[in-house]
């Protein structure tokens, strides 16, 4: 007869049993989670890593209410909902690019018109009907309206979305279009990147390599934080609206659209994770037209464009011809997104007001990549293995580049002062020096090679926020210190404080010694 096991070990079994039973109900807990996203910049480039971010989690089975001004373009089936907020929005779009540049090329038009180019994009979500609604039924749901898990939203540089998650008492993931917002990285993080170490995102070059830049870098990172804090500070004073009031809320998780095999390193907190390429769709058959146009060049396929944001037909004229005649030159073959019509178009060139950038990419037969330097268009690029000139005019578009440019893999030129001669050598330079194809390759090899795809990061992390409430663990103690703590200024004050008391009690004494000394002797000479 078999002797029955010891009480211990049975309870053991138990408890073994139990708690995989809580861990698989833990597990369990975030499915089919309802989550309330919103765009607050109307731009398509950022609309398409956000909605990349939320076809994940439809994917894997979420719910999701999407907030958005493009609410006919990345839907996620049957448990994907738009709310259009096109009507309340100013598309962004660049009808003047020298216009543009001017309002964000340089960090001091950038901090003067952020804030309030920010307060705008919030006001369009916060005064939509149906998200009024949702703001003030989310603990007792109309008809209609569904409570929800957890807030996708894109951070600005006016916080509103503090007002959104404490409103409604949930967890905010932050899904960034760029590489880390720099200036407003310790708002996000708790977090500050050395700036010897640590290019700003507006600063114009990937990694500080010189004196000038990491001096250079390091005051443009004090200049855009203070002056961001004081452009805030005065907007909520003269114009003030009902969510500067509430409560700071911290992201527990923050998807950014870079990724370490192609940035510099850098130092991150957990909770950011990179999710770089999380747009980049399987290739898709490329339009009758263009495919015969692209397998019919004998010589391959120049690609250019300046993206959705950019419209090349409203640069000067003087700039459109330069482009124009140099082409012309070209033994390749050119497809040109351009939104007008042209006149004395050369005969290898083909222009239209869209084409399909990733798909024709991943031709072959592509052989260059003129393009403004968008990060969604950068990583398209390393992902085909293509090289790139490039023409940066604002904002992240500069740094971008320059990572390619040490990729060697491009070359970046200044759009408003191209000259012909130096356009045509630095496209046959690109073309006909093989190192910049290899180059790309290399690149591409990087940018592909990662242990587990951006899409099942965002639902992991997402799941993982919802599983644990938030996850308040991973919000970085930072945080919690204000900036004179963080930067220890009070430490350093106590030191240089105590470090002068302590001289200063030496002094003392020294000088009491002295004298006392002094007095002997002088004493011992009377005596004498």
């Amino acid at each position: 007869m078999a002797r029955p096991r010891p009480r211990t070990a049975v309870t053991a079994s138990v408890a073994l049993l139990a708690a995989i039973a809580c861990a698989g109900h833990q597990w369990t807990a975030a499915e089919g989670a309802r989550i309330l996203a919103v765009e607050t910049v109307a731009a398509r480039s950022h609309w398409n890593f956000m909605s990349a971010v939320l076809r994940s989690l439809t994917a894997a089975g979420h719910q999701v209410t999407a907030f958005t001004p493009f609410p006919d373009e990345g839907g996620g089936g049957v448990n994907y909902t738009a709310v259009d907020t096109s009507a309340q929005c100013q598309m962004l779009t660049a009808t003047d690019p020298a216009l543009m540049v001017a309002s964000f090329g340089g960090p001091v038009a950038l901090m003067r018109t952020l804030p309030a180019f920010c307060q705008n994009h919030c006001d369009v979500v916060m005064r939509h009907p149906r998200f009024d609604a949702i703001m003030r039924n989310q603990n007792a749901p109309a008809a209609g309206v569904a409570p929800f898990d957890l807030v996708i939203m894109e951070p600005l540089a006016v916080d509103c979305m503090s007002h959104v998650a404490h409103t409604l008492s949930l967890p905010i993931v932050y899904a960034i279009p760029s590489p880390m917002i720099t200036y407003a990285e310790r708002e996000f993080t708790g977090h500050v990147s050395h700036p010897a170490c640590v290019s700003n995102l507006i600063a114009g070059h990937a990694v500080p390599r010189t004196f000038v830049q990491r001096f250079t870098n390091n005051m443009l990172l004090v200049y855009t934080m203070v002056v961001r804090e004081f452009r805030n500070r005065l907007l909520r004073f003269t114009d003030p609206r009902p969510y500067d009031a509430s409560p700071v809320v911290r992201p527990s998780v923050i998807f950014q659209n870079s990724f370490h095999g192609t940035e510099a390193p850098r130092p991150v907190l957990p909770n950011v994770v990179d999710v770089g390429g999380i747009h980049l769709e399987p290739a898709k058959t490329i339009p009758a037209d263009i495919l015969d146009f692209i397998e019919k060049s004998t010589h391959g396929v120049i690609y250019f464009t300046f993206g959705s944001t950019v419209k090349i037909s409203s640069l000067p004229k003087h700039i459109i011809n330069t482009f124009k005649e140099v082409l012309a030159q070209v033994p390749q073959r050119v497809l040109w997104k351009y939104e007008d019509e042209m006149k004395d178009l050369p005969k290898h060139v083909m222009i239209k007001k869209w084409l399909p950038q990733r798909d024709i990419l991943l031709h072959p037969k592509v052989k260059l990549f003129i393009s403004h330097g968008g990060i969604s268009g950068v990583y398209e690029a390393l992902d085909a293995g293509v090289p790139v000139l490039g023409f940066p005019m604002f904002y992240d578009q500069p740094r971008n580049l320059d990572n390619l440019v040490i990729a060697e893999m491009a070359i970046t030129m200044d759009l408003f002062t191209v000259a012909n001669d130096t356009l045509l050598n630095n496209i046959l330079k690109l073309i006909n020096d093989k190192k910049y194809a290899k180059n790309a390759k290399i690149a591409s090899n990087r940018f592909k090679d990662r242990v587990i795809s951006p899409e099942k990061l965002v639902v992991y992390w997402t799941e993982y926020v919802i599983r644990h409430r938030g996850a308040p663990h991973l919000k970085y103690h930072g945080y919690n210190l204000t900036w004179y703590q963080y930067f220890l200024l009070d430490v350093i004050a106590d030191a240089v404080t105590t470090s002068i008391f302590i001289l200063f009690v030496m002094y003392k004494f020294l000088k009491f010694i002295f004298n006392f000394f002094f007095k002997f002797l002088s004493n011992e000479k009377v005596k004498i």
